[in-house]
């Protein structure tokens, strides 16, 4: 099958080749891929450390070509979105059952190649600060892939989102666009707590985020755009007088369960137009490192997606 194998001498670090076909498990379904999104975190540092020959990537949509031994997961013929810790630059992929998500048939799959890992990020994080029906809910680099979704979740769910981006007179229509109620620069903009963050930025942003939480609020850390310290001043997790009842939480994704339904969710809601993938680039495959030069210089603002032809 042809893939895009991690190439160290070529750009962008890939190139297209051939790969062996997956041979799927008897939980694993084998989807050939129609699209892939890529993700900033496997760029930056995953394909920056793969070898030489691996195939990569952890979001896709495509058809499944053949269903799971087990009778687990969608039939042959469906169009799904899949997620896996690799395989998604590939024609085919094997992805274990409880990974995948069906998508309504005629949706495009380019769109819906988006929602894997920013998509159920944001749902997860959402989630994880539980009911925001009219709290007050940051979200840090909203607008990233992750970000640009967790703007359209929390309001949907009844929050007043103020969204942070390092440029607000270039980025604030837009993000008003999806949902936003405020834009700022960063969480010390804030005008009054929050009771809940969606940080996105880690470091020095993830500190004052913590710092602005009204009590009983959580922030849920969930991505690292910069890779400076989260360096907390002495007292910041002391409970008086101002500190009572806030929580610092974080989650691996690739740990949680249900992920299948929570795709099966967000692919309905990008298929019916009701989210918006915010795609910001789009191409073949074959150039891939334009999409990957874009992405490490962060000159791309929301998803970029790679067709496969």
């Amino acid at each position: 099958m042809r893939a895009l194998l991690v190439d160290p001498t070529a750009p962008g670090r890939l190139r297209l080749g051939e790969a062996p076909e997956p041979e799927p498990a008897p939980h694993q379904a084998l989807v050939r891929t129609t699209a892939t999104s890529l993700n900033f975190g496997e760029i930056k540092h995953v394909l920056a450390e793969a070898p030489a020959g691996a195939v990569l990537g952890w979001d896709a949509a495509g058809v499944v070509e053949r269903a799971a031994a087990d009778g687990s997961g969608p039939a042959a013929g469906t169009p799904v979105v899949t997620l896996s810790g690799d395989g998604a630059w590939a024609e085919l992929r094997a992805v274990d059952t409880d990974l995948i998500g069906t998508v309504p048939e005629g949706a495009d799959l380019g769109a819906i190649s988006t929602v894997p890992v920013a998509g159920a990020s944001a749902l997860r994080a959402l989630r994880r600060l539980g009911p925001v029906l009219g709290s007050r809910v940051l979200v840090t680099g909203a607008t990233g892939g992750t970000g640009r979704y967790a703007v359209q979740l929390a309001r949907r769910a009844g929050a007043y989102v103020v969204a942070s981006t390092g440029d607000p007179r270039a980025h604030g229509d837009s993000l008003r666009a999806l949902g936003a109620h405020e834009v700022v620069t960063g969480p010390e903009d804030l005008t009054e707590p929050v009771h809940g963050v969606i940080d996105l930025v880690g470091g020095r942003q993830l500190v004052e985020g913590y710092a602005r939480l009204a009590e009983h609020g959580t922030l849920v850390s969930v991505g690292r755009a910069e890779h400076e310290p989260d360096v907390f001043p002495p007292g910041a997790f002391l409970g008086a007088p101002t500190g009572h009842d806030r929580a610092l939480v974080s989650f691996y994704l690739m740990r949680c369960t249900g992920l299948g339904a929570d795709l099966t969710l967000l692919a309905g809601l990008v298929a019916s137009g009701e989210l918006d993938a915010r795609i910001a680039w789009r191409g073949p495959w074959d150039r891939a490192a334009d999409a990957i030069d874009l992405l490490l210089g962060r000159r791309l603002h929301g998803k970029a997606v790679l067709d496969l032809s």
